[in-house]
């Protein structure tokens, strides 16, 4: 199978290159580029990538510029019709600001931006994302965020734990957000917004710098699956 994954770049992006050479290394295909001016998505995608980075400078809120771009349109859309999306860090913030995810992403708790390397534990593991994982298994993955507060209300943070739309928790919550939440999933499961980086520990030589490959596993797990399809 010959896999289409598209990686949306915004102003300010600074991961979209690693986002797209974690999607090659896995899939064996080279991620489509898509620029943020674009009104249109490439035809019959399997994947949407929202990389990190500070899309518009993060100017108003982090994310919140981004989620009116003209290609989040053609996101929607293409989210309304069951393709996958992954975002990660600012693309995070992007589906919480666009609507496609509940919650917000905030300062951190302690005001300063965080960069270090962060044990997260898998809480869903029956989407997309997330089945090769077992319950309560132990990943170790990048974090490079100043707005990674996640926050909703407690009628909120009810929904997505009856759910089981909780795809990642911090195991030591670094930023302050609720729940040690550092990951969710839409009610379809078809979407996961995640702080960590798992396109910066996929390859060995992130073993050597980090102790760990542990984000290639979840791009496995999302091209195995869709293998299956």
């Amino acid at each position: 199978m010959s896999f289409r994954a598209a990686v949306v770049t915004f102003p300010g992006s600074n991961c979209d290159r690693d986002m797209a050479r974690a999607i090659e290394s896995v899939s064996g295909a080279p991620a489509l580029r898509v620029w943020h001016g674009d009104s249109a998505l490439p035809d019959n995608l399997d994947l949407i990538a929202l990389p990190g980075g500070f899309s518009y400078g993060d100017y108003l809120r982090a994310g919140a510029m981004a989620a009116n771009s003209p290609i989040l349109r053609a996101v929607k859309d293409e989210a309304s019709r069951g393709v996958p999306v992954l975002g990660v860090c600012n693309g995070f913030q992007i589906l919480t600001e666009s609507g496609l995810l509940p919650g917000a992403l905030m300062r951190n708790a302690g005001q300063h931006f965080i960069c270090r390397t962060a044990t997260i534990a898998v809480g869903n593991t029956s989407s997309l994302f997330t089945s090769g994982f077992k319950p309560g298994e132990h990943l170790r993955v990048p974090i490079a965020h100043h707005d990674g507060n996640y926050f909703a209300d407690d009628a909120t943070l009810d929904e997505l734990e009856g759910e089981d739309r909780i795809a990642f928790r911090y195991a030591d919550n670094h930023n302050g957000s609720r729940r040690s939440i550092a990951g969710i999933l839409s009610a379809d499961g078809r979407i996961l917004g995640m702080m960590p980086h798992p396109e910066r520990a996929i390859e060995p030589v992130a073993v050597a710098e980090m102790g760990s490959a542990d984000g290639r596993r979840l791009f496995e797990n999302v091209f195995d699956k869709l293998a299956l399809a």
